[in-house]
C-alpha cells in the first residue's frame, strides 16, 4: 500500500502542479512547479478554496461540492495575483481525500513570462514544451515576415518617390501633378495651377552650357519651394517649366502676391562658374472649383494658355486665365514672331 509520501513523490514526477487534499478541502501537499508559482506564500495547510476561484462549476465552495462533480474538469484561477487560469482534474484517494492534477491550459505563455517557467517544470510527457518551441518558432516566422514587410514597404515607398520626383531638382515630376490633380478634382476641393515658365533660359544654356542650365534650375526649384507654403505642390513638367498647385488656395490677391514674389526673386542674376545667369519668369494662373467641371489636362491648358498671354505682355509677368484669352493666343500665334529679346532690353521695357 503506497503511502502519502510515495505518493507526493510520485505524483511529483508524473504531474509537478498536484495538490493533495484532505477530507475538508486543506492542502496536504503541492508540486513543485505549483510550489514555484506561489514561493512566498507556502501551499500546504490551506484551504484550496481559499487558494484557488472556482469557474466552472460554479457554486462549489467545499470538498463535499467537489467531490459531488468529480468526473467534471475543473477551471479555476489563483485568487491572489497574478490571477492565472488553470484547468484540473479531480481524483479521489482513500480516506476521502483527493489529488487534483493542474495545468495551464491556454494561459501557457502568460505563466511561463510570468513564473520564468521551464522545461523543468513540467511532467515529461507534457506537450507543452513542445507548443512553446512552436510558438516561440511562429513569433520568429512572424517577425522576419514583419521585417521582410517593413523593407518591402520601404522599397515600395522609395520607388515610387522616385517615380514621383523630378531627379535633377528634387522636385514633383508631371506624373506627380497628374496624380495630385485627379485626386484634388475628384474630391472637389478648390484649388488653382499656377504655370511658370522661364524667359532668356534658353540663352544661359547655348552660352554657358547645359551645366550651368541645371545649376540655375536647381536654383530656381529653392527658389519656388522658398516661396510657397508646405502644403503646396511645386513639379517640373518640361526644361524649364514649372507647375504650382494650390490646395484650398483660390483667393486671386493672394495667388498674384505669390506669382509677384517668384518674378521678383527669379529676376535675380543667379552666378555659376565666375558668371551671372539672367533669367526671370512669365507666370500663368487659373483657378480650379467644383463649378467649372474642368479635367486635369484642361486646367493645365488654361494656365498654360494664361502663361503664354504673359509672355505677349513682356514677360517677367503674370496673368490669370480668362474666357476668350485662348482666341487670343490663336490670333497672335498666327502673326510673325520676333526672335526673343535680351533679358537686359525685356527688363527696361516692362520697368
Amino acid at each position: 500500500m503506497i503511502n502519502q509520501d510515495q505518493l507526493a513523490g510520485l505524483a511529483s514526477r508524473l504531474c509537478p502542479m498536484f495538490v493533495i487534499l484532505d477530507a475538508e478541502g486543506v492542502i496536504e501537499a503541492a508540486g513543485p512547479t505549483l510550489e514555484k508559482l506561489r514561493p512566498d506564500a507556502p501551499l500546504p495547510g490551506r484551504s484550496f478554496f481559499e487558494v484557488f476561484q472556482m469557474n466552472r462549476p460554479r457554486n462549489i465552495a467545499t470538498m463535499s461540492d467537489l467531490k459531488k462533480v468529480r468526473a467534471l474538469k475543473l477551471h479555476l484561477q489563483f485568487r491572489d495575483p497574478p490571477q492565472t487560469g488553470l484547468k484540473g482534474v479531480f481524483a479521489p484517494l482513500p480516506a476521502g481525500k483527493a489529488l487534483v492534477d493542474l495545468s495551464f491550459g491556454i494561459s501557457i505563455l502568460d505563466a511561463v513570462r510570468d513564473y520564468d517557467l521551464t522545461s523543468a517544470d513540467f511532467s515529461p510527457t507534457d506537450l507543452t514544451i513542445e507548443l512553446l518551441y512552436l510558438v516561440e518558432a511562429k513569433s520568429a516566422a512572424m517577425e522576419a515576415s514583419r521585417q521582410l514587410n517593413l523593407r518591402l514597404q520601404g522599397a515600395k515607398i522609395a520607388a515610387e518617390e522616385q517615380a514621383f520626383t523630378d531627379t535633377l531638382t528634387g522636385l514633383k515630376n508631371r506624373r506627380a501633378m497628374d496624380h495630385i490633380l485627379d485626386r484634388l478634382i475628384t474630391s472637389e476641393r478648390p484649388f488653382s495651377v499656377m504655370h511658370v515658365d522661364l524667359d532668356y533660359f534658353k540663352t544661359v544654356n547655348d552660352t554657358l552650357g547645359h551645366a550651368a542650365g541645371d545649376a540655375v534650375l536647381q536654383k530656381v526649384a529653392a527658389v519656388m519651394v522658398a516661396e510657397t507654403r508646405k502644403s503646396d505642390t511645386v513639379a517640373r513638367v518640361g526644361g524649364d517649366e514649372f507647375v504650382l498647385i494650390f490646395e484650398g488656395l483660390t483667393d486671386r490677391q493672394r495667388l498674384e502676391s505669390v506669382a509677384g514674389r517668384l518674378i521678383s526673386s527669379l529676376e535675380e542674376p543667379i552666378p555659376y562658374g565666375g558668371h551671372m545667369c539672367n533669367v526671370s519668369a512669365s507666370v500663368g494662373t487659373t483657378i480650379g472649383n467644383r463649378a467649372s467641371r474642368l479635367d486635369a489636362a484642361e486646367l493645365i491648358h488654361q494656365a498654360d494658355v494664361a502663361l503664354y498671354a504673359a509672355k505677349r505682355a513682356g514677360k517677367a509677368c503674370h496673368r490669370f486665365f480668362k474666357p476668350g484669352m485662348e482666341a487670343e493666343s490663336i490670333a497672335v500665334a498666327s502673326q510673325p514672331t520676333e526672335g526673343e529679346e535680351a533679358p537686359d532690353a525685356a527688363r527696361r521695357r516692362t520697368e
